[in-house]
């Protein structure tokens, strides 16, 4: 259920941690339950492989009508049956219906390769099925990270833009007690309000994208009230290590690589299931008669024995479907290395956008403190007439803009960590890095 913004604001909202919205998203998401049926569906087909050297084991009924004519020459036989006037050779006709119930056993020896290779594909399929899956919890993740503290920055956004609001509400205030006693004009007591109409235009957008934002993330956790996150912003001041460490990291774990992994090993046995066609089969049989008193003349009672089969001549052209397959195997090896290829180059341009947001963050720091002394100065020179309407008004925007881009250099440090973890394979240690985290931005 879509949760609007009129009900956001009106709805009782229920708090959770970061840990625990990512608990509820495990729980609740939809395409997370049909990743897991799916690897479910492959480990049952992998386990049904498992019996494939086993016996067939089948009963074949038949309620038949049947017809059945016979010549037998007498030889040496015919003068004496001819004295009888019996005609050679003999001629006998038979019509009936009979049940011919015949139990058949089909034990298979050699699959020429068929067998171990079906096999193989089937436990490369559970294995991509299960990197399917970890590629889907960790793009729901991702967008949980981006929702969630993306929902802190606007909650911040709001915060600052409230502030300059009323700020600027104060500075007109003060304008026009000043204008009345003669030590400001009406010019600048305009310029004043101006300001402070941008200011309300400004707060009245930051409230409506935290409404936006938190319907979207009460959306993704399935929730009918609006939810109140309480993990702030963080960022780690110190550098997370080397980027040949996420660099491994992610050749070894990151779910596409196992996926395309996967999806090459079952090409290869494709090609050798296309191969083992060319090659015999041999198996042992059995068969037994469960209703002999119906038994054709032509029926054994029972038989057992060993067989082979092959295909001399096929239709399907197996030489190419030979090609097709190492094609296949050639194009999933072609994408595993393609893969490889961009997730270096993804990582590391993600390193270097996590060390550019952390340094930003650092370094707004001086920022806003200079904007803050430059706003008492301005407020102080203004009040003896030092300064101008404007001066105000630009120091108290300089600092309403230096302390949101703080909280956006934080969000964009929260969102590129998520994602430079998904590339290497671990963004399920995320939550270890909100624990080291050693700043935080609250309200």
């Amino acid at each position: 259920m879509f949760v609007s913004a009129v009900s956001a604001q009106n709805s009782v909202s229920e708090p959770l941690s970061f840990d625990q919205a990512r608990a509820t998203l495990v729980r609740k998401s939809d395409a997370l339950a049909a990743a897991e049926a799916n690897v479910r569906s492959k480990v049952a087909l992998s386990d049904a492989t498992k019996s494939l050297r086993l016996p067939d084991i089948s009963v074949d009924v038949r309620r038949m009508e049947f017809q059945k004519s016979l010549s037998l020459p007498l030889g040496s036989l015919a003068p004496v049956a001819g004295a009888f006037d019996i005609a050679s050779p003999l001629e006998f006709q038979e019509r009936d219906w009979r049940t011919r119930p015949i139990l058949t056993t089909v034990l298979p020896i050699y699959s020429g390769g068929q067998i171990p290779a079906a096999q193989s594909a089937a436990s490369a399929a559970v294995r991509q099925a299960t990197a399917e899956r970890d590629l889907q919890s960790q793009s729901q993740l991702l967008q949980l990270v981006q929702l969630y503290f993306g929902q802190q920055l606007a909650k911040q956004a709001l915060a600052v833009r409230r502030d300059v609001r009323d700020g600027l509400q104060q500075h007109v205030d003060n304008t026009d007690q000043l204008e009345r006693t003669g030590f400001a004009t009406k010019a600048q007591r305009l310029q004043a309000e101006v300001a402070r109409d941008q200011a309300e235009r400004e707060y009245q957008r930051a409230r409506n994208d935290l409404d936006t934002i938190s319907a979207s993330l009460a959306q993704l956790l399935r929730s009918d009230r609006p939810i109140d996150t309480t993990t702030p912003l963080f960022v780690l001041t110190t550098s997370l290590g080397s980027l040949d460490k996420f660099l491994q990291s992610a050749r070894a774990q990151h779910p596409q690589i196992r996926r395309l992994k996967a999806l090459s090993q079952q090409a290869g046995e494709g090609v050798k299931v296309q191969k083992a066609k060319l090659k015999p089969q041999l198996y042992a049989f059995g068969q037994y008669d469960l209703y002999r008193d119906d038994a054709l003349i032509t029926d054994s009672d029972w038989a057992f024995g060993i067989g082979v089969k092959y295909t001399l001549l096929s239709g399907k052209n197996r030489n190419q479907q030979i090609a097709a397959a190492l094609e296949q195997q050639f194009q999933a090896e072609a994408g595993l290395q393609e893969a490889h290829n961009q997730i270096n180059i993804g990582v590391g341009k993600t390193y270097n956008d996590l060390e550019s947001a952390r340094q930003q963050f650092l370094l707004l720091n001086s920022s806003i403190e200079l904007a803050r002394e430059s706003l008492r100065l301005q407020e102080l020179s203004f009040r003896e007439g030092q300064v101008t309407s404007l001066d105000v008004i630009d120091a108290r925007l300089q600092l309403g803009g230096a302390l949101v881009e703080r909280a956006q250099a934080a969000y964009e440090y929260d969102v590129t960590l998520a994602r430079l973890l998904e590339m290497s394979g671990q963004l399920n240690n995320y939550q270890d890095y909100i624990h080291q985290a050693d700043k935080v931005l609250t309200q």
